[in-house]
């Protein structure tokens, strides 16, 4: 039983999401996906349409994508993006005695994310640092840029539809080329102390410049 898109509880074989069938991603986050943990998150919530189990899944899956089709470290976005909102209660509901939701929820996932499962450097940092922009620390993995771009794209979708089971990557590549273009690149030009290795940030450039203006990787 979960929140379904449209607000009310029903049971899990009434509703088939698009990256179930996508065996490869299911055996990725295969040892995660059952956790009560993670199935829990069904019952919150999240931005106005979905609850936080299908927009963890929508990250998770869609950054897997992205980040296959950019070669990169796909298997850390998928396992990292089904966990990196593991988090129980409503925003808004909750006080901090230092900082907001926005820079707490980040480290508690991480917290809630090491209990389900063994978790990679990268990974790692990926969860702690999928909120920036709006926290200050840097992430120090390109897969960590692009998680955080997938987020803000989902929940930016959520506003608008209930739904993206007719994605386009492209259309996805291509957003990620303007957000590499005009915020990380800039970002990691400005800073004083180097988070990020030469050679990934020379690999984002790189990616910006090979995503031609379709959104096609070459």
């Amino acid at each position: 039983m979960y929140l379904s898109k449209k607000g009310d509880y029903v049971n899990e074989q009434e509703e088939h999401y698009f990256w179930e069938d996508d065996k490869e991603y299911m055996a990725i986050i295969a040892d995660t996906k059952d956790h009560p943990f993670v199935t829990d998150l069904a019952y919150y919530k999240q931005h106005v349409h979905g609850n936080r189990l299908t927009h963890s899944y929508l990250v998770s899956y869609m950054s897997y994508r992205l980040a296959k089709n950019l070669h990169w470290d796909y298997k850390a976005c998928a396992r990292a993006g089904l966990l990196h909102d593991l988090f129980y209660y409503v925003p808004g509901e909750v006080t901090f005695s230092k900082g907001s939701h926005l820079r707490n929820h980040p480290k508690i996932a991480l917290i809630n994310a090491r209990i389900v499962t063994d978790l990679s450097e990268v990974e790692e940092d990926i969860i702690l640092k999928h909120m920036w922009l709006a926290t200050p620390e840097f992430p120090k993995y390109k897969e960590s840029y692009l998680l955080t771009f997938v987020d803000k794209y989902i929940a930016t979708e959520d506003f608008v539809k209930p739904s993206l089971a007719n994605f386009s990557l492209s259309k996805l590549t291509k957003a990620f080329k303007t957000f590499v273009g005009k915020l990380v690149i800039p970002a990691l030009s400005g800073r004083k102390h180097k988070e990020v290795p030469v050679e990934e940030k020379i690999e984002l450039i790189e990616t910006q410049k090979e995503i031609d203006e379709n959104g096609n990787y070459n």
